[in-house]
């Protein structure tokens, strides 16, 4: 079984990204993951990002994800509007609306964040 995980929101606020990306990180472990950054999502891969009094780091849980051997993309057009091309961990790489379709249509379970 193979699953994709989707995470649209911010990883500061709530709580949401941070619980999914730790079902990702344990599910990566067990079966094969992608991992989609859409929207506002695309900052948990931002580099060098290092907030004070943060409970946990994205980049740091997306860096154990690419450890299992998962793929992480970005989406492009959401980085670009944001202004964050060249500010990715090197365990992201540039993704496209193309790039997650597929993902989808391959993956056994699609999970949204």
């Amino acid at each position: 079984m193979s699953y994709l995980f989707v995470f649209n929101d911010t990883p500061y606020g709530n709580q949401r990204t941070f619980n999914g990306m730790r079902w990702a990180l344990t599910q990566a472990r067990k079966t094969k993951i992608k991992v989609f950054l859409l929207g506002d999502g695309v900052t948990a891969a931002l580099a060098g990002f290092n907030p004070a009094s943060a409970d946990y780091n994205p980049q740091e849980m997306l860096a154990g994800i690419a450890a299992t051997g998962a793929e992480i993309a970005a989406c492009g057009t959401c980085l670009e509007s944001r202004g964050m091309l060249q500010a990715l961990i090197p365990q992201v790489q540039r993704g496209t609306l193309d790039m997650l379709c597929d993902w989808s249509s391959e993956a056994d379970k699609v999970v949204t964040f």
